[in-house]
């Protein structure tokens, strides 16, 4: 079901959920506040500190006790605030700036989507390519937070970009591709090292494509 346009005073927030990510969440949080000055950082049980990077940069933090999983910090962000319209991201972005949100947002405040998804052109070849490779897995969204809190399971799925698409369908939501040239994520190879980073991205594919069938048995 469509949604009617958003007015052009609607509240907008950004929403981050974050996990060990205090090299660049700081980064995200200034590009967040150059569109709005609400924008939540869910900081997901990190053992860094990420909660103060997002702090120092300007953030509204929320801090999770326990590692639950990004949709559990997504959940909590969603939670924080009471705007209208938000805009999801990656706390590990690197070249974003307002322009790249405002292409996310406009569509959704002019009526003409309900939700918008951000893909990565130009970055560097790792993401651009991990990106175009399953574009409907990515975490730069923007929508109307109420429809986002209806997103079934959207608390407790680790990775919760498979249940918001499958919602997107259920809901005959209206959505495309928005193209954010030059922003690129910082892989998890360079973050923990190629072993743990390579681990910790067989686990999340391993998650996200197995959505479908776990769901099926629940």
């Amino acid at each position: 079901m469509t949604q009617p346009p958003a007015s052009g005073t609607a509240r907008v927030a950004v929403v981050i959920p974050a996990y060990n990510e205090e090299e660049t969440v700081g980064e995200v949080v200034r590009a967040g506040l150059s569109l709005t000055p609400e924008v939540v950082v869910a900081s997901d049980g990190s053992s860094d500190h990420t909660a103060r990077a997002a702090a120092l940069a300007g953030a509204q933090v929320v801090e999770l006790r326990e590692n639950a999983g990004k949709g559990a910090a997504l959940h909590a962000a969603l939670q924080a605030t009471s705007a209208e319209l938000v805009v999801m991201l990656d706390a590990d972005l690197t070249g974003l700036t307002r322009t790249h949100l405002e292409l996310l947002i406009q569509p959704v405040q002019s009526g003409t989507l309900d939700m918008s998804i951000g893909v990565f052109e130009g970055g560097g070849f790792v993401t651009d390519w991990g990106n175009k490779l399953t574009p409907h897995l990515s975490g730069q969204r923007a929508c109307r937070r109420e429809w986002l809190l209806g997103v079934p399971h959207l608390g407790t799925e680790r990775w919760p970009e498979p249940a918001i698409t499958a919602h997107l369908k259920a809901t005959g939501a209206r959505w495309d591709y928005v193209v954010l040239g030059q922003v690129a994520q910082v892989v998890k190879e360079k973050k923990r090292g190629f072993w743990k980073g390579a681990q910790a991205r067989t686990r999340m594919y391993a998650d996200l494509l197995t959505f479908h069938a776990r769901r099926k048995r629940s």
